[in-house]
């Protein structure tokens, strides 16, 4: 389902920092559990860098510490796997309707 949105994806959060097209998202869509850097750690370099985009995490693995600090850095969603679409479309709507 695209809902008219374009979709990126990439391997890892370092490759998606040393993107060209890193300025052109305007919601950005992360798991908690990457390999290298954290969905977190990523939020906390994105926001030293000054991206302002809004952030969507989702995890398997839910910790309330872990949402806490992730909301507090200003997620803009927290979704725990299995989450219903229409989750997850209410959230980007909600991230895109500010941006």
């Amino acid at each position: 389902m695209s809902l008219g949105y374009t979709a990126r994806t990439f391997a890892s959060a370092e490759e998606f920092l040393h993107s060209p097209s890193i300025d052109d998202v305007a919601c950005l869509v992360a798991d908690v559990q990457l390999s290298g850097m954290s969905g977190v750690e990523l939020q906390g370099e994105l926001a030293q860098q000054g991206y302002r985009k809004p952030i969507i995490f989702i995890t398997a693995f839910p910790d309330d510490k872990t949402r806490a600090r992730a909301l507090q850095q200003g997620a803009t969603g927290f979704l725990i796997k299995p989450f219903d679409g229409n989750v997850l479309v209410e959230c980007l709507e909600t991230a895109l309707g500010d941006h």
